[in-house]
């Protein structure tokens, strides 16, 4: 296929760019570090000439810090988008695979003893404040069981960046019922790997521990690093991108195997020799207790499951020879 990759220079799609040419694929890339911006019809109606499919990676990334970022992450991420799917439908470019995130979700799966599955609400700053972490039921305030979220569940975005994944999906699924087009939305989960940003507010939390190990200090933990997310490879996510071409569906893109950011941080840690990891308790008003999915639907649907394992993972990451 001939494929426009937007965001190409960025973490993620660099590696998809090498995905898709080792896989035969003819490759346009878009990027605004490149003076291309996906929110300019001038800029992106030449690229799509001729082109088979659209691979949109192409957006602003991280929690958000404040109020104040509400326009730049409207503007890249829903506005972009839309731009995108509109010279698309012009074009007559039929098939989309879109970068999607686990942020749509809110809070995971979870289920209360006496209530069955429920949607607890966003955590209260003062529970956080008092060192209370995990949400408690709705209904009767009882401690809940967590578990894996599928890709059935409602949308319950709670930060900006999660705002405007939930608005891709829904410009891209009004794009497919007028076009016909098919989309593959594909909801990552915590991406990590090499050319990773770093040393930024909306970098990931991985980069972070990164970035502290590499001038010799401790990572720093919020909450109590009990808080669940599975970890996905760069490379494996390039790959899913890859299959996803001849998808149409929401997949989540996930290893499969939870961990808890304590682990993260120790396993970085442990790959540099040191400092071990410090607790401290602080909180992100942002931030979700857990949230981990199952890739069974990934893996019946696109053929797709992780190879790259977490402990040889993070030691790459780290920069340690294997």
């Amino acid at each position: 296929m001939r494929v426009l990759l937007t965001g190409a220079s960025g973490f993620i799609g660099s590696h998809i760019a090498e995905a898709l040419d080792a896989a035969g694929h003819d490759v346009r890339t878009l990027d605004l570090r490149d003076g291309q911006d996906v929110r300019d019809p001038g800029a992106v109606a030449p690229l799509l000439r001729g082109v088979d499919a659209v691979c949109h990676q192409a957006a602003m990334v991280g929690l958000g810090v404040d109020v104040f970022d509400l326009p730049a992450y409207t503007s890249a991420n829903a506005q972009g988008t839309a731009v995108l799917l509109a010279e698309m439908a012009r074009a007559g470019v039929g098939r989309l695979v879109l970068a999607s995130s686990m942020v749509v979700y809110g809070e995971g799966a979870y289920a209360c003893a006496e209530h069955g599955p429920v949607r607890p609400a966003p955590r209260a700053e003062q529970d956080l404040a008092a060192g209370r972490f995990e949400p408690p039921c709705p209904v009767c305030g009882a401690p809940l069981a967590p578990g894996t979220v599928g890709e059935d569940a409602p949308f319950d975005p709670r930060n900006v960046y999660a705002d405007t994944k939930v608005a891709q999906e829904h410009l891209a699924a009004s794009w497919a019922r007028m076009t016909g087009g098919t989309v593959a939305a594909l909801r990552y989960h915590n991406v990590y790997g090499p050319r990773m940003p770093r040393d930024t507010p909306y970098a990931g939390v991985a980069a972070l521990f990164r970035s502290r190990l590499e001038r010799g200090e401790a990572p720093l933990v919020f909450e109590d690093g009990g808080q669940r997310r599975d970890f996905v490879h760069v490379r494996d996510v390039a790959r899913a991108n890859v299959l996803a071409l001849e998808g149409e569906g929401a997949y989540n893109i996930a290893s499969g195997e939870p961990r808890t950011i304590a682990d993260m941080a120790a396993a970085l840690a442990a790959a540099y020799g040191g400092p071990e990891p410090v607790v401290t308790g602080g909180y992100r008003l942002g931030d979700v207790r857990h949230i981990v999915a199952s890739p069974e639907r990934a893996r019946a649907g696109l053929g797709f499951t992780a190879q790259v394992p977490f402990t040889d993972g993070m030691a790459e990451f780290a920069g340690v020879p294997a």
